[in-house]
């Protein structure tokens, strides 16, 4: 295979937002490349690409040196099970939120009582959780569910305002190796879980649920759901993207993993320089970004605020709705 391929380009998203970035096949996986000031090549979709992330480093290096692509920095992870650090590469730990899945009732016996009360409690008011199949019911329902929500984890929420043609389309990725299920009130789907397997782990692409049935509780019972349906399919772990993002040790998130049974698990992931603009990148740790170079306090108190501006923009922008329909109504009568 040839290694200096004229890079093509790729489309990703980041945050909500679709990008066309420069990519290349190497040794059979592709690479992507992002950023402006410093190009950072990696492995695209690495959380689900199953089997070794990157075989044989060396010379995947090597071919990324050589390819079209002009990387400064290239990253892998070496994932669990392997947690020692094998290669000789400038690493830090990355970490999963992760749930042991071989033993339902072990995870469910080691829940806080509070926990299991409130998957009791979505069972009590009426929450109905069971898989359902990838059809237009369930992406007419999630379409739903994303444009009720404006603001999630204390920033504007990316997926609101979508069509449900871009909604089906981000759905539909690694259908042949993925589960939805669903959780009713009624005939209404009120939130969803998406869950991937990638060899011998499931990893949670999407979960979300309306704010305004907070009180049914049906995020806990999509877990424990969730879970259950691991142990079934022989699954060690199931993960839900990072317990720790950056130096974020103090958030409404975190503290809901925790007491979902979800445990941290570290493991290594490399920084490669490629260019003298990458070794200084890779130096200072740059690759950290925001979350990872503030002090915990001061971050926290910035998220904090963040979190209160989108609040209160998400709240006019809903008053300003009302106001207008009102005004509509009033017209139409």
């Amino acid at each position: 295979m040839s290694t200096c391929a004229k890079a093509k380009r790729e489309e990703i998203r980041i945050a909500g937002k679709t990008l066309y970035v420069p990519s290349a096949e190497i040794c059979g996986r592709t690479v992507v490349v992002t950023g402006n000031w410093i190009r950072r090549a990696e492995i695209k979709d690495e959380a689900v690409v199953e089997g070794l992330t990157v075989e044989h480093p060396e010379s995947f290096i090597t071919k990324v040196r050589e390819s079209e692509l002009k990387a400064d920095v290239f990253t892998f992870a070496q994932r669990p099970p392997e947690i020692t650090p094998k290669y000789d590469y400038h690493w830090e730990w990355d970490n999963w939120a992760a749930i042991p899945t071989a033993c339902f009732k072990d995870w469910w016996e080691n829940l806080p009582q509070e926990s299991r009360k409130n998957v009791r409690r979505a069972a009590r008011r009426g929450v109905v959780v069971k898989i359902v199949p990838f059809d237009d019911d369930l992406v007419n329902g999630v379409h739903r569910i994303y444009n009720r929500i404006r603001v999630r984890d204390g920033r504007l929420f990316w997926h609101h305002g979508e069509d449900v043609d871009r909604v089906r389309q981000g759905l539909a990725t690694y259908l042949d190796r993925s589960t939805f299920i669903g959780a009713y009130w009624g005939e209404e789907l009120i939130g969803f879980v998406k869950m991937v397997y990638v060899d011998h782990v499931a990893t949670l692409f999407h979960i979300i649920s309306m704010d305004e049935h907070y009180d049914k509780r049906p995020t806990n019972a999509l877990i424990a759901k969730a879970a259950e349906v691991c142990e079934k399919k022989g699954i060690s772990h199931l993960i839900y993207g990072k317990f720790i993002y950056g130096n974020k040790r103090r958030s409404s998130l975190v503290e809901f993993k925790r007491r979902n049974g979800f445990q941290q698990v570290n493991f290594p992931r490399y920084y490669i320089p490629l260019t003298l603009k990458g070794e200084l990148f890779v130096r200072l740790r740059l690759y950290r970004g925001f979350s990872g170079l503030l002090p915990e306090p001061i971050l926290h108190v910035a998220l904090s605020c963040r979190a209160w501006y989108y609040k209160r923009i998400s709240r006019n922008v809903t008053l300003q709705h009302k106001k207008f329909a009102g005004v509509a109504q009033c017209k139409s009568d």
